[in-house]
């Protein structure tokens, strides 16, 4: 049995599916759809070269890859490579193919960082590391069973504050991409972003087709917004939130977690059943936050960081 590497074609709903496949059994507690995954595709900004590649063995896609440049960083250079396999088939080297395919790639297109997310498990670290890969900073994936589970009471806004939904931005969004531009600068993170590109912003967060606004919870302080929550949903029954965060103006009233908590109230009304989220390992509030509304992690993520050249 034979296993080569090959792009992703976006116009292909197989290679869509086998895509979606390989990351919900690899990472079923990140949300990803073959729609989803087309869409990232086809709507990529240019600046990130961004190609998913596809591990196959005898037609069967087994693993994946998302390779790209950080274009929105103001550190020139950066590339991201992330790998997964299907876990019932790995050892068939699909891994290695895949690393060395996107590292050849970001070489080329003149990366000379490279950043990955690993799972936190002796063999995933392992391999990273074999490859000269060096551990930085974790995160967690945390799940919340909305079925089964006991929601704190639903919070009632303070006087000045009101709770809208993202469906109410429809017609103008730009306040809530002020917004998320001003949150994600204070994001833990290894790698800095900026969001200074408007229609890049629409294309990949307020246009994706996870986003659901209604479950989108937006906080607004006399009229501004002022702290938000973004959820994506898949379809069926699983429900994320993306970003959390508040306006620094805004800061220590406790809005992000009101609007947290009018969209998971609003999520287990409509029918979700499981609640996803990501946290950085150091931060330390929104893991309390989350850990209020019930959240568990359920699996550890590792940064790992390779200099080219």
């Amino acid at each position: 049995m034979t296993v080569i590497v090959r792009e992703l074609r976006h116009d292909d709903p197989v290679d869509a599916a086998g895509y979606a496949r390989v990351r919900h059994q690899a990472l079923p507690f990140m949300l990803f759809t073959p729609e989803s995954i087309a869409y990232d595709v086809k709507y990529a900004h240019p600046d990130s070269h961004y190609r998913p590649l596809l591990a196959e063995e005898d037609g069967e896609v087994i693993g994946t890859a998302q390779v790209g440049l950080v274009y929105d960083s103001p550190e020139p250079g950066l590339g991201s490579l992330n790998i997964y396999v299907h876990p019932e088939r790995t050892g068939r080297g699909a891994g290695s193919l895949l690393a060395r395919a996107a590292e050849e790639r970001l070489a080329a297109l003149g990366a000379t960082r490279l950043h990955a997310w690993v799972l936190d498990a002796p063999e995933h670290r392992a391999f990273a590391e074999k490859r000269g890969y060096r551990a930085a900073r974790s995160a967690h994936f945390l799940r919340l069973d909305l079925a089964n589970g006991t929601l704190p009471p639903l919070p009632s806004p303070p006087d000045g504050v009101e709770l809208r939904t993202g469906a109410d931005f429809a017609d103008d969004p730009r306040p809530l991409f002020r917004l998320d531009a001003e949150t994600i600068l204070d994001e833990p993170s290894d790698t800095e972003r900026e969001f200074t590109d408007y229609d890049a912003w629409l294309t990949e967060t307020w246009n994706h087709p996870l986003l659901n606004r209604d479950l989108t919870s937006v906080a607004l302080v006399d009229g501004r917004a002022a702290a938000f929550s973004a959820a994506r949903t898949d379809g069926g029954t699983r429900y994320g939130t993306v970003m959390t965060g508040t306006a620094r103006a805004f800061r220590g009233r406790g809005l992000a977690k009101l609007a947290k908590a009018h969209s998971l109230h609003r999520a287990r009304a409509a029918g979700f059943t499981d609640a996803f989220t990501g946290n950085d390992a150091g931060n330390g509030p929104m893991l309390a936050i989350n850990t209020w509304f019930g959240y568990e992690i359920c699996a550890t993520e590792v940064k790992y960081v390779r200099d080219l050249g």
